[in-house]
């Protein structure tokens, strides 16, 4: 990641300008303690010749105070502002990235890892940026003009400033090396800690029913624990960085203390460059000393933000590498635009087709899946037809819904819906005609309402019936809980059926296992809506319900080693024989 643009560099370099400032304060603070020492010891000087100048000299420092605060002011408000700028793109391209990545991918990470790098890890960029860049910036500009002030006046400072300063950042090298690795795992273990609470908190009255609680709670402390450690190896680490400057700088400063007094005294006269030194220019010298260690001691309180911060960017920028892509909702092509029948006329429900279709599943995930397994699939389903997708268990019957929907992208092959091809530019108006409904339906906290309409216009009226047809008018009113909690697995099924009979532009419906785990009843009950529902559109259904197959007069069956026959109204003869290439 480039992390500062032309503009940020500039704003670095004022706030480093702002540390050069002290080189004037310091040489007017020196020249009036020198005047002044001179008139206590009876120099020449009347005390009018020393008044006036401490007057203008203290004007001046606190002008150039001013001006530094000023300096520094802007520098830092723009450096905030660039690093929040920055931490907005990067959470914006991981957003993209989830965003583009399929749902069904079983190797994306949990959603509380998920939000763990997005919200707390991704702050770690901010002082990396804001406040380690400029320490750098200030390293980079304030202690080389400071040296070369230093050694204008005595070449033995600036010798004894220059040999102490390469230790710093040698060490800061060394230790952050390591703290950039010990960050990482923190980071890791910290997102894996989130994933692990929110998975258990969703499963929590399964928990419950297994025994599993005290289990599960044995676990958190584990992994809580493991988390201290890590926290406390990188505050470790941040102390031994403090540490080290500390020592190298104090010893730096007191040498130039030493040198400098000693001169004075007349016991090292050498290293002056007119032959000794004055006391304004010995106070001078002296002034800066630390001033020059102050840029390399700021960066060193500040080194583990970078550790931090370069770890939280190769989190965001890595962790959904390797995921399955799902057709984007890309901006319609240039001149070309995409139209689909009116829905209200049967006659104009899509036709599905699949030619040479593989998934773009990577290989560790291609076992699992018998359809995404060294074959491609081709198959034409006809327009307004009601098939039953059915098969083994893994043989790509959740994976063909998702193709036809754009939830997986195809490696290889072409998905078209009604003639028309399903590509970035299409998938906006082709998924308008689609009706999605999972093996387990999405809900929201809020009113039935809400979980109805996705924040489109209700009609009590047109809700009162669909609610009726599905069977659940005794719910009219009913606030749900996160996630749906307060329905039973019926009634959260019924809900999405309605929701998807509310959609009154699509006319292709693809439903995975709808009634799995249903009691007879309510099952009977989702089938009658279901058919209802498809009158007069394209319906695909995976299931295992025989009930179900037997109500729709088309079959497609995965026989799980890649190979599909669809089985037209008569069930006994083949409507169409999809070749099946390996």
């Amino acid at each position: 990641m480039n992390s500062s643009s032309p503009r940020a560099s500039w704003h670095y370099a004022l706030q480093g300008v702002a540390a050069l400032v002290w080189i004037a304060q310091a040489w007017l603070i020196a020249g009036t303690i020198a005047d002044l020492m001179d008139y206590e010891v009876g120099g020449a000087l009347a005390a009018a010749d020393v008044l006036t100048p401490i007057w203008q000299a203290a004007l001046a420092v606190a002008l150039l105070g001013l001006l530094r605060a000023a300096l520094e002011y802007w520098g830092v408000r723009a450096t905030y502002g660039h690093a929040r700028r920055t931490l907005t793109a990067l959470r914006k391209a991981l957003g993209e990235r989830l965003r583009n990545t399929s749902p069904l991918d079983a190797r994306r990470p949990p959603s509380g890892q998920i939000t763990s790098a997005w919200m707390e890890q991704a702050e770690a960029v901010v002082p990396w940026l804001a406040r380690y860049q400029a320490a750098q910036w200030r390293v980079m500009i304030a202690t080389p003009v400071i040296l070369l002030f230093v050694a204008w006046h005595s070449w033995v400072a600036a010798l004894l400033l220059l040999l102490a300063a390469p230790l710093i950042p040698l060490f800061m090298a060394i230790i952050g090396w390591r703290a950039q690795a010990i960050s990482e795992e923190q980071l890791e273990v910290l997102g894996q800690l989130h994933g692990h609470l929110l998975e258990r908190l969703r499963g929590l009255p399964t928990l419950r029913a297994m025994r599993a609680v005290d289990a599960t709670a044995a676990r958190l402390t584990a992994l809580g624990q493991r988390v201290a450690r890590k926290t406390m190896r990188v505050l470790r680490v941040a102390m031994l960085s403090s540490a080290v400057l500390e020592l190298f700088s104090a010893l730096g400063v007191a040498l130039v203390a030493v040198y400098v007094g000693f001169h004075l005294l007349g016991q090292l006269p050498f290293g002056a460059w007119n032959g000794r030194l004055s006391l304004h220019a010995g106070l001078f010298v002296l002034m800066l000393a630390p001033a020059f260690f102050e840029p390399l001691r700021e960066l060193s309180a500040v080194w583990h933000d970078r550790a931090n911060g370069k770890a939280a960017v190769q989190t965001m920028q890595t962790l959904l590498d390797g995921l399955a892509p799902m057709v984007d909702n890309g901006p319609p092509a240039a001149g070309a635009e995409v139209t689909v029948p009116a829905v209200t006329d049967p006659r104009n429900a899509p036709q599905v087709e699949l030619q040479g279709v593989r998934p773009a599943l990577a290989p560790a995930a291609e076992q699992h899946n018998a359809l995404a397994h060294r074959h491609s699939l081709t198959v034409s389903i006809p327009a307004g037809a009601h098939v039953a997708v059915t098969g083994p268990s893994g043989s790509g019957k959740s994976m063909l819904l998702a193709l036809v929907a754009g939830l997986v992208a195809a490696e290889r092959g072409e998905v078209r819906i009604g003639g028309i091809p399903l590509t970035a530019h299409s998938a906006p108006v082709l998924r308008q005609r689609m009706g999605w409904l999972g093996a387990q339906p999405h809900f929201v906290s809020g009113s039935l309402q809400r979980n109805l309409h996705w924040g489109d216009s209700a009609d009590p009226a047109a809700d009162a019936r669909t609610l009726q047809a599905v069977g659940l008018e005794h719910l009219a009113g009913r606030r749900l809980g996160e996630a749906g909690s307060g329905l039973s697995g019926g009634e959260a099924l019924r809900l999405a059926l309605a929701r998807l009979q509310l959609h009154a532009g699509c006319d292709l419906l693809l439903l995975d296992e709808p009634t799995a785990h249903l009691d007879g009843e309510t099952a009977a009950l989702v089938r009658a809506t279901i058919m209802r529902l498809a009158i007069g559109k394209t319906l695909l259904v995976a299931t295992h319900d025989p009930l179900l197959m037997a109500a729709l007069p088309y079959t497609l069956t995965l026989d799980g080693h890649g190979h599909a026959q669809l089985l037209g109204p008569a069930h006994g003869h083949a409507a169409q024989s999809p070749e099946v290439q390996a």
